[in-house]
């Protein structure tokens, strides 16, 4: 994955992605306060919206990054450069 991903949110505005989750829910974070954190699933015709604990979305974050080092991934450095970004 060599591009940023965006959403628009209905209430909060723009969201970008900060990490892969699991089963095809992904964790984004709002854009210009990055305060709040969703995992987000994309059907069809559908994106749902589930609000998540800052600790949860750190934690899932955590385990993405965990998964890419282990899988060799191309992608590490920007999931690296995204966690240290948004939560340190």
């Amino acid at each position: 994955m060599s591009s940023e991903r965006y959403l628009n949110h209905p209430t909060f505005g723009m969201l970008y992605q900060v990490s892969l989750g699991i089963e095809g829910k992904d964790i984004y974070a709002t854009l210009y306060a990055q305060k709040m954190f969703f995992l987000v699933e994309v059907k069809q015709r559908e994106v749902f919206f589930e609000v998540i604990p800052y600790l949860d979305a750190r934690n899932q974050s955590e385990l993405n990054l965990q998964r890419a080092r282990r899988q060799g991934s191309e992608d590490f450095s920007k999931w690296d450069n995204l966690f240290r970004q948004t939560f340190l």
